[in-house]
């Protein structure tokens, strides 16, 4: 968390006691003296690709501030980060951000002080299985390694619930693998770990890197027949859509569970900046699709579709204006 300097709070004590006068600092006056912080994910995913896209942003069209995106264990961590005052806007998983915010899930009883700016991309979850593990069907999982992500984050969340649904218990019936993805892919590839769940955008840079250094040695099973499961434990947070061949040259498209993605902050930002915050999103839209191409697969219509987490009233000033 951001601290004060000795310095800065001797100066403040003189200058309210009329002894000094102390120059205004650049970005004096600006939330944070014009600096916003940006929870991102694990660094070879998407979260962190377009965290640092929407960082450059912010820092070349709103006037005053600097921003700066940070890798972090991804949605769990992030908005625990934005609560506490450590980040200012973070990027989550939808179904992570609604447990956080009505204090529910993995943050029973400890509801999270967040807003959203807005409802952006949708994740893919991903399973992806080592073809030597011998795995070929989701019961297949049971006694295996298996990477579920960095512990807390939105993917280990949506994985634990997903071996719920698909009737395996994830703290009994699997080794339990708790990896970033970059730690997770390594594990793939030295044959640590037979399987492995990641939620993200198409393509992700990790998933993209570990099938092509080992063509022909993974797999990505279907998914899709869990979402009506999902839905009667956990409520319609969970779609399912084709994830298509085209993304990773795989032989053929697969059906897969899809969750929206969101971006929230915390709402002490003032009005002002959420709404520079939010209008950066689409009016630079093009700049963003070309760091990543997910960057283009999110409207101002569907935008504002954040709940149960709530817009901040500077993002919802921005989709009144019209």
């Amino acid at each position: 968390m951001r601290s004060k300097t000795f310095a800065a709070v001797l100066a403040g004590a003189l200058l309210l006691a009329g002894c000094v006068s102390v120059p205004q600092r650049p970005g004096a006056g600006l939330w944070h003296g014009g600096r916003i912080y940006i929870a991102t994910g694990n660094t070879t995913g998407v979260f962190y690709t377009l965290g640092g896209g929407y960082a450059d942003l912010i820092t070349k069209h709103v006037p005053g501030y600097e921003a700066r995106a940070e890798p972090t264990g991804a949605s769990g961590e992030n908005l625990q980060r934005v609560a506490t005052g450590d980040m200012d806007v973070a990027l989550t998983l939808a179904d992570t951000a609604a447990d956080a915010y009505a204090g529910k899930g993995s943050f029973e009883g400890r509801p999270q002080k967040v807003v959203a700016l807005a409802r952006i991309y949708k994740s893919y979850i991903h399973l992806v299985v080592r073809n030597t593990s011998k795995i070929t069907k989701f019961t297949d999982l049971r006694g295996k390694r298996v990477s579920t992500g960095s512990a807390g984050s939105g993917i280990d969340i949506a994985a634990g619930r997903l071996l719920f649904a698909g009737g395996i218990n994830p703290d009994t019936e699997i080794v339990r693998q708790r990896l970033s993805l970059p730690e997770t892919t390594k594990g793939m590839l030295a044959g640590t770990t037979d399987a492995m769940f990641f939620a993200g955008g198409l393509p992700t840079p990790g998933i993209t890197d570990l099938l092509a250094n080992a063509p022909g040695q993974f797999s990505i099973l279907p998914l899709g027949e869990l979402q009506q499961p999902l839905t009667y434990r956990y409520g319609a947070v969970y779609g399912v859509a084709k994830l298509p061949k085209s993304a990773y040259n795989t032989p053929t498209d697969v059906d897969t569970i899809v969750v929206g993605n969101l971006i929230v902050v915390s709402p002490d930002i003032p009005e002002q900046l959420a709404y520079d915050l939010t209008k950066v999103l689409f009016e630079h839209q093009l700049e963003l699709s070309r760091v990543h191409p997910e960057g283009n697969n999110y409207d101002k219509a569907t935008a504002p579709d954040t709940d149960p987490v709530p817009l901040h009233p500077g993002a919802a000033r921005y989709y009144s204006s019209g």
